[in-house]
């Protein structure tokens, strides 16, 4: 009698919704661990491919993970190329970066080169022309994602966030199109001191460990609740 009166009082519901929860804080916990070994392996690459020399474009862009590597290239006539411009702030200084195309020869597709930035305060521009000596630069190379849903859509050959396809048909470029952007770190035009190349720093954010932490202690604090309430139940 007083077994089947004490498996009558046990909070089963309680019980199946505490176990489900807990599993998921442990799972999101984790993932987050996960997620960290994932992110300092990203670091760790990134790292080790700014320290390397520039390499070849066939070796750099042809590796299964170009990004952050540095290529040494050669752009026919990219000092008087034509160009988009890329609105953006760069060290506080509102302005735009001028991205033009190269072909590289003996490389199949077209690169958007970012050739490097321009403060608004500077009102001219290199020159456009369709001859040119061939100009050679050293670029750091970056994956581009597509803009967002929220990014404003370009006017004529002025664009306000990065999107390969669209810079390609402005430039009325044929061809495919490599999804990476070439930031130069040599300047195309070092004659014209207005144009400074450089490229984004690689910022990496890593609060994986702290999320880790936050699941996995809601996990020992719903399981220290779970016992006290289970403690009380049965007392009662």
């Amino acid at each position: 009698m007083n077994t089947e009166m004490a498996k009558g009082r046990f909070p089963w519901i309680l019980t199946v919704l505490s176990v489900l929860l807990f599993a998921l804080l442990v799972s999101l916990g984790v993932w987050q661990v996960q997620r960290l070994q994932w992110k300092q392996a990203l670091i760790a690459r990134a790292a080790a491919a700014a320290a390397a020399p520039p390499g070849a474009p066939a070796h750099v862009l042809g590796a299964d993970t170009p990004e952050f590597r540095k290529v040494s290239l050669t752009c026919p006539g990219l000092a008087t190329a034509p160009f988009v411009e890329l609105q953006t702030i760069h060290e506080g200084r509102p302005g735009v970066r001028l991205i033009s195309a190269c072909r590289h020869p003996g490389y199949g597709q077209a690169l958007l080169v970012d050739r490097g930035f321009v403060a608004d305060v500077i009102s001219t521009r290199p020159p456009v022309s369709e001859s040119g000596a061939p100009v050679r630069v050293v670029a750091e190379v970056r994956d581009t994602p597509a803009p967002g849903p929220m990014a404003l859509a370009a006017e004529g050959r002025r664009f306000y966030a990065r999107d390969n396809a669209a810079m390609a048909r402005a430039l009325d470029l044929k061809g495919p199109v490599a999804p990476w952007t070439l930031y130069a770190l040599t300047s195309s035009n070092p004659e014209w001191l207005a144009l400074q190349p450089s490229a984004p720093p690689a910022a990496f954010s890593n609060n994986h460990l702290g999320y880790a932490i936050t699941w996995f202690g809601l996990a020992l604090a719903l399981a220290g609740v779970y016992i006290a309430l289970l403690r009380r139940k049965l007392k009662s």
